[in-house]
């Protein structure tokens, strides 16, 4: 081999011998996709929460509601009082479907009459709803061929055609499961996050790389002064690109938005304190622009895949589950979503209002800190 050719290929194995965090990254960033990819990306959706509005509290409704826990697609999580009651939490977000038992269940089955449940589907979701509503119809036809398995043997020989149990099904929200309706303000998430993270941690790594910080540090302006500087003109940019992403996704795909404008403007404002404390905590550890970006990747790619974006958090292991709590697009994606497509107020929002608010400040924080300390 040329002798001047593998002197250049060692010249640059030295070179990355002595970047050992990027070297590090690289290394660590398929190890993290393989995972994530494996785990975390996939469809078979399993423990669906279920509320149960039981106003028949017979022996036959027990049996139907073991029917539904028996097969692992739902997972009875609350057992309301009210219709009122369901519908909070399914515009909170607790649960994804309902099941509700009229009153006088047993006595219909038991007179050999049809006797009909409701349950309700969460239509934000596409992906949940439709395996939801597939496994909500299958179990009600299976429980009813064993209802009329037991009359058929009480009965002999005759046999009734007429099913006795009726699941009417019905999704709100988004009742014809249309996919842009769940993607779209997603995509919004993923601009403010991607964008003001990004951009954030290269625009200030390169200001260092040109040797331009120097000359602001020698300036009369204030370290705090120097970071809301930095940062103010991408919170207006992520801004703007929500509005046209809202106006786009409203006019082109006709996706609802059903809450209040400003409110949801508000909250991605408060979303952007995590997205820019990222890209500037990472412009912190980071000596180059390439450097940059693999960092904010490193806690980007996890988010994709543990905040729900793509895949539902029911479909992944309970352990990536408890993981996604620690990124701030989890709760934000459940925000606009809610604030799109069910008009709700901040009153049923409270919990990812203030998860956000907390993972902002200490993120914000925590880099504002490390950044006056670095420029010091």
């Amino acid at each position: 081999m040329n002798t001047r050719l593998v002197a250049l290929i060692r010249k640059e194995f030295v070179q990355i011998r002595r970047d050992p965090r990027t070297l590090v990254l690289i290394i660590v960033i398929p190890i993290m996709q393989l995972f994530l990819l494996g785990y975390a990306a996939t469809n078979d959706v399993r423990n669906v929460p279920l509320a149960v509005y039981d106003q028949d509290h017979s022996s036959a409704a027990r049996r139907l509601l073991d029917a539904y826990r028996a097969a692992d697609y739902f997972r009875i999580t609350y057992e309301v009082g009210s219709e009122r009651e369901l519908r909070e939490l399914i515009d909170r977000g607790r649960v994804r479907a309902g099941l509700i038992i009229p009153p006088g269940y047993d006595e219909k089955l038991h007179s050999g009459e049809q006797a009909s449940v409701a349950f309700v589907l969460d239509g934000t979701d596409p992906t949940v709803a439709s395996t939801a509503l597939s496994a909500a119809q299958l179990i009600g036809q299976a429980h009813a061929t064993t209802i009329l398995a037991e009359r058929t043997q009480r009965r002999g020989a005759s046999f009734d055609l007429q099913s006795p149990l009726d699941v009417r099904t019905q999704v709100w929200y988004n009742p014809d499961l249309v996919s842009a309706y769940f993607m779209i303000p997603g995509v919004i998430g993923m601009i403010l996050y991607a964008l003001t993270s990004i951009l954030t941690a290269t625009a200030i790594v390169r200001e260092r790389e040109r040797g331009t910080i120097e000359q602001l540090i020698v300036t009369p302006i204030r370290p705090l002064e120097l970071v809301i500087g930095k940062l103010l003109p991408y919170v207006v940019l992520a801004i703007i690109n929500t509005i046209e992403v809202l106006a786009l996704g409203a006019w082109w795909f006709d996706v609802p938005v059903r809450g209040n404008l400003g409110l949801i403007l508000a909250l991605s404002g408060l979303f952007l304190l995590s997205s820019l404390g990222i890209g500037l905590f990472s412009s912190t550890i980071a000596n180059t622009q390439q450097e940059a970006m693999l960092t904010v990747w490193m806690s980007l790619l996890p988010s994709i895949f543990l905040s729900g974006f793509f895949f539902p958090l029911e479909a992944m292991p309970k352990v990536l589950q408890w993981i996604s709590y620690l990124f701030p697009l989890r709760y934000y994606l459940v925000i606009i979503r809610t604030l799109l497509l069910k008009g709700v107020g901040v009153a049923a929002l409270w919990d990812q209002v203030l998860a956000l608010t907390i993972f902002g400040v200490v993120i914000m924080g925590a880099a504002a800190r490390r950044f006056r300390k670095r420029l010091d």
